[in-house]
């Protein structure tokens, strides 16, 4: 029998620091920000939640990972990218931009994109109301990233200057993630 896992206040939210199942709710959940990337709940114990506990042994999800952001206008939820494993990607509220495979696309509330292994892509706020994107991945054994050079990415600060397969290198110039919530919290369905 699978026991209930623990949820402990980590310093931004509620994090498993156990193993087992659990219900978190995303408003109670822990969370992480980047003045460059928005905000995220991982709804696991990762290193980047866990910053304030060092105390405490992260629970990453061994199979699948989930992650919910919220996107400021303008900003992207990260470097463009294309990784080994499978990536799915819902969006919830808002609308963003969706860079992917060399090309722009417009997403709004439901919109759903399904990129197999290989499929270069980032997502953009787009001005007005902050967008929540539900995001699911692969986690496999091996798994690889790449960070190809994209002048579209690039124009909207959201691409490598060099290619590199190294997420350190892809995400120097930035600074750390910190804990905390979205600045636009109030905004967000779950406040």
């Amino acid at each position: 029998m699978v026991e209930e896992a623990r949820l402990e206040e980590v310093g931004s939210g509620l994090a498993p620091v156990t193993p087992g199942w659990f219900v978190v709710n995303v408003a109670e959940s822990a969370w992480a920000h980047s003045e460059a990337f928005g905000s995220r709940c991982a709804f696991e114990g990762s290193p980047r939640v866990l910053v304030e506990r060092p105390d405490v042994e992260p629970q990453m999800f061994p199979q699948i990972g989930f992650t919910l952001a919220v996107l400021e206008p303008g900003k992207p939820t990260g470097m463009y990218h294309a990784e080994s494993g499978q990536e799915d990607f819902l969006v919830l509220a808002g609308e963003c931009l969706l860079l992917i495979a060399g090309v722009e696309r417009r997403l709004r509330a439901w919109d759903f994109v399904h990129c197999p292994a290989g499929t270069e892509h980032v997502f953009v706020g787009t001005e007005g109301a902050p967008c929540v994107i539900f995001m699911t991945g692969a986690r496999t054994a091996g798994k690889t990233i790449v960070y190809p050079r994209s002048e579209l990415a690039s124009a909207h600060a959201a691409g490598v200057e060099t290619e590199t397969d190294a997420p350190r290198e892809a995400y120097a110039p930035f600074p750390a993630w910190t804990l905390g919530q979205p600045e636009t919290w109030a905004a967000l369905p779950w406040a």
